[in-house]
């Protein structure tokens, strides 16, 4: 770990969490040491479930670091200060099939004790490990509001994951 984090417990955060993700974003990595990507989110959230910590992210089937997310045990959800805006915006909206969009964002990847992909700018890691995932489906949709503002007929609905929360690390 980067020697300014500092292990601490996911009921010591004291961010919004609504707004740590919604508007500040964050970034989702999967991985190996050898091969990982990451991309840019602001779909998820955090609470307690099945008598654990957890975190849920949703990524959609096309996205690059689906498949990184689909084979490994776990996860990294990082998040930065806002003069990281420009970094986040361009994992989300290059993909790491066509380039080395960590190195375009000026991003220092590093793995925790535990190997996972994550940054040492980031002010925020938190480690996940995979408890459950359900593909979203049309049907299951009670509002359908949702559903026509985000997706056309054509697209394929994402896939929830939640995941434990295992280690928190904070600058």
């Amino acid at each position: 770990m980067t020697e300014r984090m500092k292990e601490v417990k996911a009921s010591d955060l004291t961010d919004n969490l609504i707004r740590l993700i919604a508007s500040d974003w964050m970034l989702v990595t999967a991985g190996t040491r050898e091969k990982f990507n990451t991309m840019t989110a602001s779909w998820g959230g955090m609470g307690h479930l099945w008598n654990r910590n957890v975190a849920f992210v949703f990524v959609r089937p096309e996205r690059y670091t689906y498949d990184f997310i689909e084979s490994a045990e776990g996860f990294t959800l990082t998040f930065f200060d806002e003069n990281y805006r420009d970094a986040l915006n361009l994992c989300g909206t290059k993909s790491g099939r066509d380039c080395d969009k960590v190195a375009e964002a000026g991003l220092t990847p590093f793995f925790t004790g535990s190997g996972l992909p994550a940054f040492t700018e980031a002010r925020i890691i938190i480690e996940c490990r995979k408890l459950y995932s359900a593909q979203l489906t049309r049907e299951a949709f009670i509002d359908s509001e949702p559903l026509n503002k985000h997706y056309s007929a054509e697209d394929k609905l994402h896939k929830m994951y939640i995941a434990e929360i295992v280690r928190v690390w904070k600058k």
